[in-house]
């Protein structure tokens, strides 16, 4: 009944009620998971556009993606709200002109799909090219991957840890595809449905049997993550500098000595990870700060924290320690967030009137080592949110390890929508990943993308974890975006062709 509803609406009515199913889809998103909601916004954005002008078809679909987004982005605004005095005007215009872009990458797919012979052919197709325009949103200005259909599974727990093993196989925009398909078969027919989900029941078979792999023997190496929740407003804070400093020293002994002490780590070997920018001082440059880490570390640490490089730009960066000596190595992050850490240069708005510190970029994925530390694939905040380019595939780490402050948007649904992609990269690389916020949520997965243990917003504390094995590259990882790109391209084309051949028979 509720379809044939939304089948009488034409003009504004059915661009508002596109707009309502978008946000009515967002539900799905971490960290609620109401996953039924899909089933009813993806078939009511398919019945909206049967008999929709392709014109018509992309405002429905434009309106549709712009709830989506507004809804599922909201947390962005708290990240403004720290410096409401001087961007107090972006406030209510930034969460609105991201969705205003992101809309284009589900609004284009359906307008070219609304070309094609309503029917069976038009759903595959949409749903087909719906992903390749997601894959096109990883590299298109700068690229942002946030929220990935396919993210409505990492369901805290057991059953996020069955609906994830796809993404080892096709990745996060491939189970974003399957979630589509999936969705909409309530308006392609009871057979449709039946298949459907006995291909879902299949699909839980396999994973159910992929998580009884076992990975590589643990290399005896206990994980000391630290969360220091500094206030995002005392963090520039010159003289606060020395008690951050100190509290993220403390808080690394503490940790430290429960491992070495057997109360939680049985005497094991321990590496220390700060959270992004954690350090005040520079820790390459400053052998006072290297020293202090290193009598508290009293081992081998990864230190968030700016770094100057040769030229004195100033990069965001992951820097390994091990005594008081010269840093051992570092990572510089690469994906850097437009109008936070860097004005993108093809903007053509004045830089003094946009937020953005000018930090300058690293060459891409590295691997870290540090003696006695299996080797290591960094990544930076947001870098966690892009499939394919988390780790240099030609010196392939044993473990990775994100650093992120995530403070900027409170306790929000951003931190968690986060955490959600960090956990699809352990899986789509099949390998552990280990992870320090500032103000939360700091967590440990293993391969399989288990949780092995956290701390929540706004906890001050250490998580020890044992860092487990790894599993032999996944098809993911040797092939990457590619995997999902066929499977887009395949259910287009077979889209097009049953529509064809549809067409032809009548």
């Amino acid at each position: 009944m509720t379809f044939n509803f939304l089948r009488s609406l034409t003009g504004r009515p059915a661009c508002w009620a596109a707009f309502g199913l978008g946000a009515l889809s967002a539900l799905a998103l971490p960290p609620l998971h109401i996953i039924p909601v899909l089933f009813i916004a993806i078939p009511g954005l398919i019945v909206l556009l049967e008999n929709a002008a392709p014109k018509s078809a992309f405002q429905r679909g434009f309106c549709f993606a712009f709830g989506h987004h507004l809804l599922g982005l909201y947390w962005i605004t708290e990240a403004i709200l720290f410096e409401a005095e001087r961007f107090w005007w972006l406030v209510p215009l930034a969460v609105p002109a991201l969705a205003l872009v992101l809309a284009n990458f589900i609004a284009v797919p359906c307008w070219l799909a609304a070309r094609v012979k309503p029917g069976l052919g038009r759903v595959l197709a949409l749903c087909g090219l719906w992903t390749l325009a997601f894959l096109a949103q990883q590299f298109v200005a700068t690229g942002f991957p946030w929220n990935p259909l396919g993210s409505v599974w990492a369901i805290p727990g057991p059953v996020g840890d069955l609906a994830l093993q796809p993404v080892s196989v096709i990745g996060a925009p491939g189970l974003s595809l399957l979630t589509l398909l999936l969705a909409a078969t309530p308006v392609m027919g009871k057979r449709a449905m039946a298949s459907g989900f006995a291909m879902f029941a299949l699909v839980i078979g396999w994973s159910a049997d992929r998580l009884t792999h076992s990975a590589s023997p643990a290399p005896g190496l206990s994980v000391v993550l630290v969360q220091g929740n500094i206030i995002q407003g005392q963090k520039g804070n010159r003289a606060a500098a020395t008690g951050i400093f100190e509290r993220h020293l403390s808080l690394t002994e503490t940790g430290v000595e429960q491992a070495q002490g057997g109360s939680s780590g049985g005497g094991q070997r321990t590496v220390v990870v700060w959270p992004e920018t954690a350090s005040p001082y520079l820790v390459d440059r400053d052998p006072n700060a290297r020293a202090a880490v290193a009598e508290a570390a009293a081992g081998p640490a990864f230190i968030g924290a700016i770094r100057f490089d040769e030229h004195d730009q100033p990069r965001n960066s992951l820097i390994g320690v091990y005594g008081p000596g010269p840093a051992l190595g570092h990572y510089d992050k690469f994906h850097l967030v437009p109008f936070g850490e860097y004005i993108p240069d093809w903007l053509p708005i004045p830089v003094k009137i946009l937020p953005g510190i000018g930090l300058a970029g690293g060459d891409g994925p590295r691997t870290l080592r540090l003696p006695g530390v299996p080797p290591a694939g960094a990544l930076i905040c947001y870098e966690a949110a892009f499939p394919g380019a988390v780790v240099d595939e030609a010196d392939r780490p044993e473990w990775m390890v994100n650093v992120t402050n995530d403070s900027w948007f409170g306790n929000s649904s951003g931190p968690r929508q986060h955490l959600a992609a960090v956990r699809m990269r352990a899986v789509e690389e099949g390998l552990p990943i280990m992870r320090a916020a500032n103000s939360g949520i700091t967590a440990g997965f293993d391969a399989h993308g288990h949780e092995l243990g956290r701390l929540g917003m706004g906890e001050t504390g250490v998580l020890l974890i044992g860092l487990p094995g790894f599993l032999p590259p996944t098809p993911f990882a040797r092939f990457g975006l590619w995997i999902p790109l066929a499977c887009a391209l395949l259910v287009t084309l077979a889209g097009l062709w049953i529509a064809r051949r549809q067409a032809a028979a009548h």
